[in-house]
Parts: structure tokens; sequence; C-alpha cells
């Protein structure tokens, strides 16, 4: 698992697929420490190496890494370090050989789309919102048809199209200047159905449309602000292309993204998947204490498709929304603060 930094086979990385396109090598580990003595030539070396590999990287510092040295950081796909870190490119440890071993098992457990979410996340902050969020959407639309989703589907059972709900599934209100937001499907901890998704996209339309309204706050009703996706539709879509544009032009996160300078987002409970991923499209995004975030959608064999791949990086870097994407590991309040997940702490326990 471990790649010498001067070793050839790091300079030719490949996946190593097998007959099936299975993946062998998805994942290069490079030992920061071993390079600290190494000539500026020898580090820019690595470097190139590193960007220009197939399989993902992640570089691996038991102290903390000299400047000289951050090239390694900047190609990498995530750096982990047993010295705490305030540098978005690193994710600070216990203990850095089990936080590999996390990694290499969420690697593993779906390399293709482990493979997919990581080079997505070197292209998606690059771009403008709109070229990045198609790619995202073709990267998911192509998962859908890959093995890794279709294990999952298995182990879930056949997808459940829900009848329709009473009621209003987004809410809105508006006082003066102000549009309240507030995702109303509690029974279902705000699962982001279709119909629901529907919804959110209509009341975000109303205030983009609407130039009186200067400010817009986004909440969810009940325990949860979004436990993401509604898992019991996945695999309802049929059809890769179309699912591509229903996400690109049937899905709010185009028209957040727009409001971001007038958004606020309130969170609390659960911020899963889609939860988390609109969260990080506010321009101010508050989080009650206990609030928590995840992002569970590699370890089904997808990528994070509410756009997430945008808006997450955005604020907290690739390299620390890699870790939390390709692991899925729980990101508690604290974390999420520190990194810039969310702007402050506020002691709510959003709407009723």
């Amino acid at each position: 698992m471990t790649t010498s930094a001067g070793d050839p086979d790091l300079r030719f990385a490949d996946l190593s697929l097998d007959r099936d396109g299975k993946p062998r090598q998805p994942l290069r580990v490079v030992d920061v420490d071993e390079l600290r003595h190494s000539s500026p030539g020898h580090i820019a070396e690595v470097a190139a190496s590193i960007a220009h590999a197939a399989a993902l990287t992640v570089a691996v510092a038991g102290e903390t890494v000299p400047a000289r040295l951050h090239p390694i950081l900047d190609a990498a796909t995530v750096a982990v370090s047993e010295s705490a870190h305030r540098d978005r490119r690193v994710v600070t440890v216990t203990d850095r050989a089990a936080a590999v071993e996390i990694l290499a098992a969420a690697v593993d457990h779906a390399p293709r789309a482990a493979l997919a979410c990581g080079h997505l996340l070197r292209q998606t902050p690059a771009l403008p919102t709109l070229p990045a969020l198609a790619a995202e959407a073709a990267v998911y639309s192509m998962l859908l048809g890959g093995t890794e989703f279709r294990a999952w589907l298995a182990a879930r059972g056949p997808a459940r199209i829900p009848d329709g709900e009473p009621g209003e599934l987004v809410r809105i209100d508006r006082s003066g200047a102000e549009l309240a937001i507030v995702l109303n499907r509690p029974h279902r901890r705000n699962a982001l159905s279709a119909a629901l998704r529907e919804e959110l996209l209509a009341a975000a339309q109303v205030a983009e449309a609407d130039p009186t309204i200067t400010s817009v706050r986004l909440a969810g009703a009940g325990p949860a602000f979004c436990s993401g996706g509604d898992l019991a539709e996945f695999g309802c879509a049929t059809d890769p292309v179309a699912a591509y544009l229903v996400r690109l032009d049937r899905a709010p996160w185009r028209v957040l993204d727009r409001l971001s300078a007038r958004l606020r987002i309130d969170t609390h409970g659960a911020c899963v998947g889609a939860g988390a991923e609109i969260a990080a499209f506010g321009g101010i995004v508050t989080a009650a204490p206990g609030t928590w975030f995840r992002f569970p959608e590699v370890g089904m064999g997808l990528v994070p498709g509410a756009g997430g791949t945008v808006s997450v990086p955005r604020r907290i870097g690739r390299w620390r929304a890699a870790w939390a994407m390709l692991t899925g590991a729980t990101i508690d309040v604290d974390t999420a603060l520190r990194w810039g997940l969310v702007d402050r702490i506020e002691p709510t326990g959003g709407p009723s």
C-alpha cells in the first residue's frame, strides 16, 4: 500500500485494472517525512508524478509539513498528519496509520466510485458553477449504471416510489424583505425526495425572481435539517442520460448558488448527503449544537449528486472534501466549524 517517494512505481502509477475493469491499485500512499531532505527538483518531480497518476494519492506526515513540501500537498488527493494543521489541505488525525487504513478500506469497498469522486474533486473547484455541476451530474449518472451501485441496490431491496404526501413538503413564508423556506417532511427527517426537490426549486425560484426579497433563510422542520436523498427512491432512474438532465435542470443547486449572497441556511441534527451538500451553498451557514454532517454516497457506489462536489470544496477545500466523501466519516459540529463547513454555532433547534 505505501509507495516510497522515490519508487519508480509512483512515477508510473496506474490502476492495474483486472478483466472486469476493477482497479487493483486505486490508492497510493506517499510518506511526506521521507522527502524532508530531498532537493527542490526531486520534490517537484514527485509532486508532478502524483498529479499525473491515475490512482488516488494520500500524503502522510507525522510532523508539521514545511513550506518546501507543500507541492506534495497540492498534488495529493488528501493529506493526513498527526500534527495539528490549520491548512485546509491537511486532515489532522490521532493515528496516521489508522487513518490510512480507514481510507484504504473505504476505497477498496467501492474503488470505481472512489476514483470517480477523487478525480471529480480535482475538476470542480476550478470550474464555474454550471460546468462544475454538469461534471458532477455526468459522473453521478454514469455511476447509476455501475456494478457498485447495483450491489448496493441489491442489498437494499426494490425501490419504492412513494404515493403523494399530504400537505406542502416545502413551506415558504414572507415577512417584509425576508423569505423563510422550510423543508417540511419531518416524518422522513426531510429526506430529499423528487417531490421535495421540485418544491425546493420552486421556492428558490420565487426568491430569485423577486428583487425585493433581500434575505432568504432555509431550515428544516423536525429533528433534522435533511437526512439526504430518499433512499427508497434510489434506483428508479432507468435512463442515465435523462437522470443527468434532471439533475442539471430540475434541481435547485444552481439557484441556491445564485442566491448565496443573501442566503442563510440554519442546520440542526443530521445533515447527511444532500443535506450537507445543500447547506454548503449558503452564504452564511449556522449549526445548532449536536449537528453532524456525513457524505455516504461513495460507499453506495456513487458520488455526491446534490451539488456537493461544487459547494463543499468551496468551503473546506478539495482535500478535506475528499477525506469526508471517500471515507464517509461523520463530521461533528466543532470540526465543521473549524473547517469552515459552518460559519457559527447557534443554540437553535430548528423550526417546528
